[in-house]
């Protein structure tokens, strides 16, 4: 199917092009990006006028949970994908921590076929670095990334025998797959549900520290240089990680680094009750936590904005932070609070944005030749969002199946109105 998209305002990390430009895709690729793009000259099946919007490559998450495999009460891959589509997602990276764990090329095969029914967006699936997460055995690692493994991690938790995770990362190196870090000294959280500090105090509940995501960071960046793997780290939520992020870029190691929204658009501070929404780990952090991270995010430190949407049911998260699961969604709102906070409030330019939010998670997968940019010949993956457009968040309106959000009745600017995969309109705003 040809598409002609007239009128909008282009940006493109991979030229550099930003203005005003017609793009015309065919079948599943870019195939015209100029300023004029007759009708009849495209003989396109469809135009699309994107008077006053931005057209954006499709967002990539590297980070979402999307609970199937066994969990599907709480997300299926059908419905995730419907969500990161209605977000502006293009391209997905679900985590391994399903039931059974993704931790063999069969488990790895069925999302990939689930993501094919669903046919919504391009999932890329995580695969784990040990058997069952258990810290204790290495996974096939060679076998998942034939199956079509993106990368590896063990999120939700850390391999913590640094002496098992350094033999993941050769053998990760060693096909080629990134590794994706979830940095937590287990041993430190001692049963802690918010950020420690001032208000958890208030609150009386007990906090985790800083130093339960600092200390592995900093061996996982070590580790990296060590064994020479390609390493990512996940939802970053310390100022301290900031600091080694550019401390390991200085020595040549090869580490990128994510940040998620709701880590910028909130602190500690913001809790205002004892309430399950708010949970989520790492925790909100610090007001100089925040402040390193929007710093780190403009200067290029913190390359990824991703969302870490975790959905679970009304059940679990009705009640106490004590007992609940960690975890909140974000394909739906990651634009939007990115461009209200970062682009709004502190002067990110917006192709900045379009690098944190689409080519650079490409090129953190190796595939930014491909995804990520809205150059000729690159996959047709296109956001269309108004970047001017207000609203208020309202968690009934989502497409996932979770609901838990701290953002819900937040005003915000930037709604995504249609979403492209492959050339395939996958979402589009009525």
């Amino acid at each position: 199917m040809r598409i002609l998209i007239k009128n909008g305002y282009v940006i493109d990390p991979v030229t550099g092009r930003e203005g005003k430009f017609d793009v015309l895709t065919d079948d599943t690729k870019i195939v015209r990006v100029e300023e004029q793009i007759a009708e009849n000259e495209a003989k396109a099946d469809r135009v699309v006028d994107a008077t006053g919007k931005q057209v954006l490559p499709g967002f990539i998450d590297l980070h979402v949970h999307y609970r199937e495999p066994g969990l599907e009460y709480k997300e299926t891959i059908a419905t995730g994908s419907a969500a990161a589509a209605a977000g502006g997602y293009t391209t997905v990276c679900p985590m391994p921590n399903t039931k059974p764990v993704t931790d063999c090329a069969e488990v790895v095969q069925t999302v990939l076929t689930k993501a094919k029914e669903a046919g919504k967006v391009r999932v890329l699936p995580v695969g784990a670095v040990t058997l069952g997460q258990s810290g204790t055995e290495l996974s096939d690692i060679e076998s998942m990334a034939k199956a079509g493994a993106a990368a590896v991690s063990e999120d939700g938790k850390s391999v913590m025998n640094p002496v098992i995770y350094a033999e993941g990362m050769k053998r990760a190196k060693a096909v080629g797959l990134p590794v994706f870090a979830h940095c937590e000294e287990i041993s430190l959280v001692r049963g802690g549900v918010m950020n420690a500090g001032k208000k958890a105090d208030e609150l009386g509940l007990p906090g985790i520290t800083n130093a339960v995501e600092d200390i592995i960071t900093m061996r996982d960046i070590l580790l990296a240089e060590e064994t020479g793997v390609k390493l990512h780290l996940c939802h970053c939520s310390t100022k301290y990680s900031v600091d080694f992020v550019r401390f390991a870029k200085e020595k040549g190691i090869e580490v990128t680094a994510e940040v998620c929204p709701h880590h910028f658009a909130m602190c500690d501070e913001d809790i205002t009750e004892d309430a399950s929404m708010f949970k989520m780990n790492p925790p909100l952090r610090g007001k100089e936590d925040v402040k390193a991270l929007i710093a780190g995010l403009l200067d290029g430190t913190m390359e990824v904005i991703s969302t870490d949407h975790a959905p679970h049911s009304a059940e679990e998260k009705s009640g106490s932070m004590i007992g609940s699961p960690f975890g909140i969604v974000g394909s739906e709102t990651a634009y939007a609070l990115s461009n209200t906070v970062l682009v709004k409030q502190y002067g990110m330019s917006p192709m900045q944005l379009a690098k944190c939010m689409s080519y650079n998670p490409a090129k953190v997968l190796g595939r930014d030749k491909e995804i990520g940019g809205l150059a000729e010949g690159y996959y047709a993956d296109i956001a269309i969002v108004a970047p001017e457009e207000e609203y208020v968040i309202n968690p009934e309106e989502f497409l996932s199946k979770g609901r838990n959000t701290p953002f819900g009745g937040k005003a915000v600017k930037g709604k995504v109105y249609m979403t492209l995969c492959e050339g395939k309109v996958t979402y589009e705003r009525r």
